[in-house]
């Protein structure tokens, strides 16, 4: 009798401790959501492809959602965004668009981009809660989130969140459209909340560049 009672006691033991090492998809996107909160400003280098062209440069973000992205390649062109109006310097076309876009222009790596991702997505993870290296022999490990629309009327059907384990911040986005293409946007050499000032998300263009106007929207 006294083997069996000890026999229930290790069970459950065993099967308390393996419930609490078990945490959803959705309680590890909580996580990560709850890190960014806490993040006033951030900078780091950004490389972002689409199809087979690739960008790479510096991005900065100060809460609520101010961002800005100084590209070197290719170099010299800005991608600016100060909670209002969405600001892209072209340098090979010597034009600057301008488009007033409001709160859509939040990116997925901010505490805002992320609440908006909660509300339009489910989440799951792509293999597991075990990290996994980002790359084949890469040093850096993740935990892969998978992210699926749950209408038709979001512009990406798929995104997967690489993120740290330990940091919780996310080092790989991959959003997949409807019509199959991809974009992704990797993220490295973070600095947070170093007191970034409101002026660096102020940009003075060449004067002799071309301005467009509500370029989203144009005929």
């Amino acid at each position: 009798m006294k083997k069996l009672i000890l026999g229930f006691v290790c069970l459950f033991t065993t099967a308390f401790a393996f419930s609490q090492s078990i945490q959803t998809a959705a309680d590890f996107f909580k996580t990560v959501s709850d890190t960014y909160a806490t993040i006033q400003d951030y900078e780091a280098s950004v490389l972002i492809t689409a199809s087979r062209s690739s960008m790479r440069g510096k991005v900065s973000f100060k809460r609520p959602e101010m961002l800005r992205i100084d590209f070197s390649d290719p170099a010299e062109q800005v991608i600016l965004f100060n909670g209002d109006t969405l600001t892209i310097y072209l340098p090979g076309t010597s034009a600057i668009l301008e488009q007033n876009v409001g709160a859509s222009g939040v990116s997925a790596a901010t505490a805002q981009g992320l609440a908006l991702l909660k509300r339009y997505y489910t989440v799951a993870y792509e293999t597991g809660q075990t990290a996994v290296p980002l790359d084949d022999g890469s040093g850096q490990m993740v935990v892969n989130l998978i992210l699926y629309r749950r209408t038709a009327s979001e512009a990406f059907s798929r995104i997967k969140l690489s993120v740290d384990p330990d940091t919780k911040l996310i080092m790989y986005v991959e959003a997949t459209t409807p019509q199959g293409e991809t974009y992704t946007f990797r993220f490295s050499d973070y600095a947070l909340n170093i007191g970034i000032v409101d002026q660096r998300f102020m940009y003075d263009p060449p004067s002799s560049a071309n301005n467009y106007s509500n370029f989203l929207f144009a005929e």
